[in-house]
């Protein structure tokens, strides 16, 4: 065990293109994990299902999946080096989510208040069974490849805690199958949208995507929300809180640039002209490589699904393991 990497299980829903938010809160971080850990990458589309079951949501998930894989693929995660799959063609995921729910209560689950938030958000009357049993669901995720480590923001720690109850209880009532998995916090930045409202989301259309070309780019940090008490160049303006600053912080590798921006905006030296200029070269000077990855990938169609599929199929090699050990510790007659 001492010569093999440990392993980590995160992922995504299907839900579109991926923007910068996605790449500062979680992608930048699965680039580096890749090369240290076994990394599975999880296409969760199962997990849609939750909030948005209807037919035409469900006809959105295939050209959903596709798009999520070039920007993996164009972001720099390596399909040779990372298991990327696809939830819902890893048919041993029902089965273990089945013998999961045998093992928590309805009343534990219902003291997770995401899961209302989750409810409130797709503006649902009430709460689905399958909500309800989302965190179990993730924990089947999570428990299938036996991840060691869950790379979650602060928000969700929550959901993987129910996963290491359920592999607690698994164990004890069986025998040691799953490795109770540990919980990797990291300092997960949240990128604010470019209204500067609120987080960047696809729903707000605030979002600068991954896919975005340079006009676009350039079109939406020209309407990006900065210090709204300064009206003119000359008044002195707030670097702290402004948006604008927080996408150079995370963008523009130039630090001499943008401490100089600091520090005549704070004087009054500066128009928003000039740092919305700069910002924009900054943010297309960052994605240009992604953007002609993606072209690549996106001229090879085949390649693209061939590498989900590959993945898929390693996954499911490692979901056949753990369900045969799985019912062997549960001692499940089978013909």
């Amino acid at each position: 065990m001492s010569n093999q990497k440990r392993r980590i299980l995160t992922g995504d829903r299907p839900t579109g293109k991926m923007h910068l938010g996605h790449y500062v809160g979680s992608l930048s971080n699965r680039i580096r994990l890749q090369q240290e850990y076994e990394c599975f990458f999880i296409i969760a589309d199962l997990h849609t299902l939750t909030t948005r079951p209807d037919r035409e949501s469900i006809g959105k998930i295939k050209d959903n999946v596709y798009e999520m894989m070039l920007d993996y693929l164009a972001v720099g995660i390596d399909p040779e080096v990372s298991t990327i799959f696809l939830q819902s063609s890893v048919p041993e995921t029902f089965e273990l989510n089945l013998f999961f729910e045998m093992l928590v209560t309805t009343a534990r689950l219902e003291r997770l208040p995401s899961l209302k938030d989750m409810a409130n958000a797709a503006n649902l009357d009430g709460m689905p069974f399958g909500l309800l049993g989302y965190p179990v669901l993730q924990a089947a995720d999570i428990l299938l490849p036996r991840a060691h480590l869950v790379p979650v923001g602060k928000d969700n720690e929550a959901h993987v805690e129910v996963t290491r109850e359920i592999a607690r209880r698994f164990n004890n009532l069986y025998g040691e199958v799953f490795p109770v998995p540990d919980v990797m916090i990291g300092d997960v930045p949240t990128l604010v949208g470019t209204d500067g409202q609120a987080k960047m989301s696809k729903s707000l259309n605030n979002a600068i995507f991954l896919s975005d070309d340079a006009a676009t780019v350039e079109q939406k940090v020209r309407g990006m929300y900065t210090d709204p008490n300064r009206i003119r160049a000359d008044i002195p303006g707030r670097v702290e809180g402004n948006p604008v600053f927080s996408y150079h912080d995370a963008f523009n590798p130039d630090v001499e640039e943008v401490d100089d921006l600091k520090s005549r905006y704070r004087e009054g030296k500066v128009g928003d002209v000039e740092v919305k200029q700069k910002l924009a070269r900054a943010i297309n000077a960052f994605l240009d490589p992604i953007r002609e990855k993606r072209a690549e990938y996106e001229r090879d169609p085949e390649r693209v699904e061939g590498y989900l599929r590959q993945g898929t199929e390693r996954m499911r090699g490692e979901a056949r393991k753990t369900m045969e050990r799985v019912r062997e510790a549960m001692g499940l007659y089978r013909l």
